[in-house]
């Protein structure tokens, strides 16, 4: 009886070593098999790309201001010298597709007087003052000279600004060119940087574009010579430095 009772005692351990076994088992294969992307190695390497390229779009900002005893006043003599200007602008060859207001406003403009016995100024309405700005932008780059001294014949007695600078077609052509060759640079700074590691690209993890950048020269309307001096208004554009840059980490493993 006693030994039968032994018999089941050890059968009964057996059992529960064997499930026990069975029960560890699962847990510690997945303590010991870890996800992948946990193991990878990787490389954040900035690919830079720039060009040197000639603008392609002229853009200058000019217009009228007028000032009156009233407001219709100086609108209406604004508006005949505004309509003087345009067509000025036009037989430099410009279309009026490439003409647009840019700003617009009429304001009152006052006088301040200091009372002599009280020392308190008050202010004085004395007219009206109304300011038209127009913005021309063209590819005809050498009518600079031509555009702005018509104007100025025409009325124009506020020129903001001239500038080159790159059309929106040649801007997204521009673009995509430099950011591909970005992604290359970046590409070509991780491979080499890899060769002492012993180490090679196996995949890309992230691409991170920045933005596309073209600095805007500017030309100050005090430099233009006067269209009554019988010499062309001098106005020259330049080439202009453009660039991009990409962030691109990369998957490496061994060679």
């Amino acid at each position: 009886m006693n030994t039968k009772l032994i018999a089941a005692m050890i059968a009964v351990l057996v059992v529960s070593v064997t499930m026990s076994a069975l029960s560890v088992a699962p847990s510690v294969d997945a303590q010991e098999v870890t996800p992948y992307p946990s193991r990878e190695k990787t490389i954040s390497v900035t690919g830079m790309a720039t060009a040197s390229v000639k603008p392609d779009q002229l853009n200058i900002n000019f217009g009228v201001e007028t000032q009156e005893k009233t407001a219709k006043e100086a609108l209406d003599s604004n508006s005949v010298l505004m309509n003087q200007v345009i067509t000025a602008i036009k037989s430099a060859g410009i279309p009026e597709s490439d003409i647009g207001t840019s700003s617009f406003s009429i304001y009152p403009v006052y006088e301040s007087h200091e009372d002599k016995t009280t020392a308190i100024w008050t202010q004085t309405l004395v007219g009206y003052k109304v300011s038209n700005i127009v913005t021309v932008h063209t590819g005809k780059l050498d009518s600079a000279a031509s555009i702005i001294d018509n104007a100025v014949n025409a009325g124009v007695n506020r020129v903001d600004s001239v500038y080159f600078s790159l059309s929106p077609v040649t801007q997204q052509k521009l673009k995509d060119d430099l950011l591909e060759k970005a992604v290359l640079n970046a590409k070509t700074r991780a491979e080499k940087a890899l060769v002492p590691l012993n180490h090679k690209i196996i995949g890309v993890k992230l691409v991170s574009l920045d933005e596309f950048s073209v600095p805007t020269p500017m030309y100050s309307p005090a430099t233009y010579a006067r269209a009554d001096s019988g010499a062309p208004t001098p106005v020259f554009s330049s080439d202009q430095d453009v660039s991009t840059s990409a962030n691109v980490v990369f998957i490496i493993g061994s060679n």
